[in-house]
């Protein structure tokens, strides 16, 4: 069986997840390795491979992450991102970018935030997702004011993604409490998918 190198090495999101699937788009029956340098990039890529179906085995070695994937011709094809598990198709995707709700006073923000989730967990049928990007990953995390609505919109059965990028950049990984940590390629697809997008910042 041929072995299929993937150097990741460098490369920012959401380019090792686009390296993957494109190599198993074109790996038949044959073994994919792939190499990346950073904790981020090696989360992102096992998320892919979990979702689309594919076994695979991470070792570490000298600071590089080794991910092996052994394909056969029982194997599933590469799956796009992520869909949301529930709500309508047709509901919108609601991209926050920001931890307060428009300019002026940082309380207010907060506050107007606070009560664009609260209508959001009360909303019938529940957005399709919620995708957070740079600040607005503070809102998924330990002592955000809007945990609890969160929870209530997931339960539902709405996709929440906070970007892996951000949560790194901001040091707050350890600290996400609701919804999963997500890439460009996953944020991507759930945007263009049916139905509204609608960007919050």
């Amino acid at each position: 069986m041929s072995k299929r190198i993937v150097d990741c090495r460098g490369l920012a999101c959401p380019r090792p997840v686009l390296e993957t699937r494109s190599a198993l788009q074109n790996a038949g029956e044959s073994t994919v390795e792939i190499i990346v340098d950073n904790a981020v990039a090696r989360e992102n890529v096992s998320m892919f491979l979990n979702n689309a179906g594919e076994k695979y085995t991470c070792a570490e070695k000298d600071g590089l992450y080794y991910i092996t994937v052994t394909r056969n011709s029982q194997s599933a094809a590469p799956a796009p991102a992520e869909q949301p598990a529930g709500g309508s198709a047709s509901a919108p995707a609601y991209l926050i970018t920001t931890s307060t709700l428009g300019q002026g006073a940082p309380d207010l923000g907060q506050t107007l935030m606070k009560s664009l989730l609260v209508t959001l967990a009360e909303s019938d049928p529940a957005p399709r997702a919620l995708l957070f990007l740079n600040s607005g990953v503070f809102l998924t995390c330990q002592g955000s004011p809007v945990l609890e609505q969160l929870e209530k919109i997931q339960q539902k059965g709405t996709t929440i993604i906070s970007c892996g990028t951000c949560l790194d950049y901001y040091k707050l990984k350890e600290k996400l409490t609701v919804g999963q940590v997500g890439n460009m390629l996953q944020i991507k697809e759930l945007l263009t998918a049916a139905g509204q997008a609608i960007t919050i910042a």
